[in-house]
C-alpha cells in the first residue's frame, strides 16, 4: 500500500518525499482511507509510529481554503506536541494553502488574536489555550467538520477530562471525531465512545516497533554510584545524540547541573522550562548542537526527533508502558537503537515487571568505576 493508493494527493506525496518519507507507517496505511471517508476512528499506536501524519494527512485533503471557516481542529496536551504537529502541518502546508493556528500557553495570546481576525482552517490547541479563546469568543467552531483527540490517555492523565468535555459543547454534534492514544485503557474508551458514532478501531500491534531493533541494557548501581555510572557510560559510548530520562523535574534539574559541571554538552528538558526557552532547546536538539537531553516523561511525550542513538533511563521509568515509550524515541526508520537502563536494589521490582511484559531477560551490563576518575 503506497500513499497515492491511500488517495493521497500528488503534491502532497512530493512533499511528503522531500522529507524522506516514501512508504505510509502501518498506523498511516490502516487510518488514512477510513478518516478520508469521513469514518470516526480511534487508533492506539505508540509514539514513534507516525500518528502525526495519519490523521493530518486526510486532514490536509479534506480541507478547502476556499471556505472561511475553522474545519479541523486537533487538541493535544502538551506544548511540546502542539509545536511538533505544528511544524509537520507547516511542512504539508507548502502543497496546500490552509490557514493554521497554533494556540498553545507560553504563546503570546496578542499574536493568536491578531492572526484569528484572518481565515482560520486548522487549529492546533492544548486544552487550556483553546478553553481561554471560546471564553474570549475568539474562535468560532460552529462549522467544525473534524476533531481530533491526540494522546488521549496523556489528556486524562494530565487531568483534561472537564476542559475536553466544555470543548466538545461548542462543537457541531455532526462532526468527525478522531481519538489517538498509545493506550486504549477502559478510560480512554469511555471518553471516546461518548463522544464518537460508530468508531472504526485501529490498533497496532506494539511489538511492531518495539525492541526488535534496539539493544537494550540494564545497570545495577545504587542511587549513591548512580551518577558516577552513567559518566563512565557516556564516556564508554559516546553517543552522537543521547536523551537521559530522570522521574522528577528535581533530578532533572540535580543531573543537568552535575553533567555540566563535568563538561558534558547538556540541556533539561521539563514543564517548568519556560515555553520559548524550551522552543530554543528543542530546535538546538533536532540541529544536534549538543549531546544529552536530560528530560521527564511528560516533557519528551510524543517528541519525535531523528538522530537519537542512545536513551539512557537514569531513573527507572515508573509504569512498563513508559519504558516502551522512552525507548522507542532510539531505533527509529531501521536504524538500530541502544539503551541503558540504571536501577538500583529499590528498583527491582519494577524491573521484574518490565522483563515480565516484554518478555525478554534485559542483559546487564557491567561498569567498571575503578578506572575512572571521579
Amino acid at each position: 500500500m503506497n500513499f497515492k493508493e491511500l488517495g493521497i494527493s500528488e503534491n502532497i506525496i512530493k512533499v511528503l518525499k522531500q522529507n524522506g518519507i516514501m512508504e505510509p507507517t502501518p498506523v498511516q496505511a490502516e487510518s488514512i482511507s477510513l478518516i478520508k471517508a469521513g469514518k470516526d476512528v480511534i487508533a492506539e499506536a505508540q509514539t514513534g509510529t507516525g500518528k502525526t501524519l495519519a490523521f493530518l494527512l486526510p486532514i490536509f485533503e479534506n480541507i478547502s481554503p476556499k471556505v472561511d471557516a475553522v474545519q479541523a481542529l486537533i487538541i493535544t496536551p502538551t506544548r511540546e506536541l502542539a509545536i511538533q504537529i505544528t511544524e509537520e502541518a507547516k511542512k504539508l502546508n507548502s502543497a496546500k494553502d490552509v490557514n493554521i493556528l497554533a494556540a498553545y500557553g507560553g504563546k503570546d495570546i496578542g499574536s493568536q488574536l491578531k492572526k484569528l481576525q484572518g481565515s482560520i482552517h486548522l487549529i492546533i490547541a492544548t486544552p487550556g489555550r483553546l478553553i481561554d479563546h471560546l471564553e474570549r469568543k475568539t474562535v468560532n467552531l460552529s462549522k467544525l467538520k473534524t476533531l481530533v483527540l491526540d494522546e488521549a490517555d496523556q489528556m486524562l492523565l494530565m487531568g483534561f477530562k472537564n476542559e475536553v468535555e466544555a470543548i466538545m459543547k461548542e462543537i457541531p454534534k455532526k462532526r468527525q471525531t478522531l481519538c489517538f492514544s498509545a493506550t486504549l485503557d477502559a478510560q480512554v474508551k469511555k471518553l471516546a465512545y461518548r463522544y464518537m458514532k460508530d468508531p472504526v478501531t485501529v490498533s497496532i500491534e506494539k511489538e511492531e516497533i518495539t525492541l526488535s531493533n534496539i539493544k537494550q541494557y540494564v545497570v545495577e548501581t545504587t542511587d549513591r554510584r548512580k551518577q558516577d555510572s552513567l559518566c563512565a557510560a557516556l564516556d564508554q559510548d559516546n553517543p552522537f545524540m543521547a536523551i537521559i530520562f530522570c522521574r522528577t523535574k528535581r533530578r532533572a534539574n540535580d543531573l543537568e547541573m552535575a553533567l555540566a559541571r563535568r563538561g558534558y554538552n547538556c540541556e533539561k528538558l521539563h514543564s517548568d522550562v519556560m515555553q520559548s526557552k524550551r522552543e530554543r532547546i528543542m530546535k538546538a536538539f533536532r540541529n544536534a548542537d549538543f549531546q544529552y537531553l536530560i528530560a521527564t516523561d511528560v516533557a519528551a511525550r510524543g517528541l519525535d526527533i531523528s538522530g537519537v542513538s542512545h536513551i539512557y533511563n537514569y531513573d527507572i521509568p515508573e509504569t512498563v508502558e513508559s519504558y516502551i515509550h522512552r525507548i522507542g524515541r532510539t531505533g527509529r526508520a531501521g536504524e538500530e537503537g541502544y539503551t541503558c537502563m540504571f536501577v538500583d536494589p529499590k528498583d527491582m521490582r519494577a524491573l521484574e515487571e518490565i522483563e515480565k511484559t516484554i518478555q525478554f531477560k534485559i542483559p546487564r551490563r557491567t561498569i567498571d568505576l575503578e578506572d575512572k576518575k571521579l
